[in-house]
């Protein structure tokens, strides 16, 4: 018998350490009715670094990444440069774009045609401790708050 997302147990995956630093990640199965289903705490703003290791050291148990949707408030960009639209990951190339309204602190990541995972991006500016405890809230399966909301509270 097999269980369709919103059926499985709510799962959190503890932030991982993988790579030289660690990609420092906490998702859980998707539930109804909530705004996000973990966080993303990278270590710059600089996206075509951080998406790549997104995809390359994601959580094998939440899905492989397809395609990325981010909030352009939240990476640096060059005045009068397009937008990225593909990032070169260890893995291969990943399509990514950005939310055609500002849709700050959010980073959409595409499993499937039918699967996604809302996650709340961490300012790469929060200290690890404070980074750590959003985290762990934004993965809760009883959160009901959304990024920025969640970030406010801490």
């Amino acid at each position: 018998m097999t269980t369709s997302p919103s059926e499985r147990p709510a799962t959190t995956v503890a932030p991982r350490t993988t790579g030289a630093e660690g990609l420092r990640i906490a998702v859980r199965a998707p539930v109804r009715g909530t705004p996000l289903e973990g966080a993303w705490h990278p270590r710059s703003r600089d996206l075509a670094v951080e998406a790549a290791d997104l995809v390359d050291h994601f959580p094998a148990e939440a899905g492989r990444p397809a395609r990325l949707l981010f909030s352009r408030p939240d990476w640096n960009a060059e005045p009068g440069v397009r937008s990225l639209h593909r990032v070169r990951a260890a893995r291969g190339p990943v399509k990514v774009g950005s939310f055609p309204s500002d849709d700050t602190h959010l980073m959409v990541v595409r499993l499937s045609p039918d699967r996604a995972l809302r996650l709340l991006v961490v300012p790469s500016d929060v200290d690890e401790a404070r980074g750590r405890r959003i985290l762990e809230r934004a993965a809760a399966p009883d959160n009901q708050l959304s990024a920025s909301e969640l970030l406010a509270l801490d």
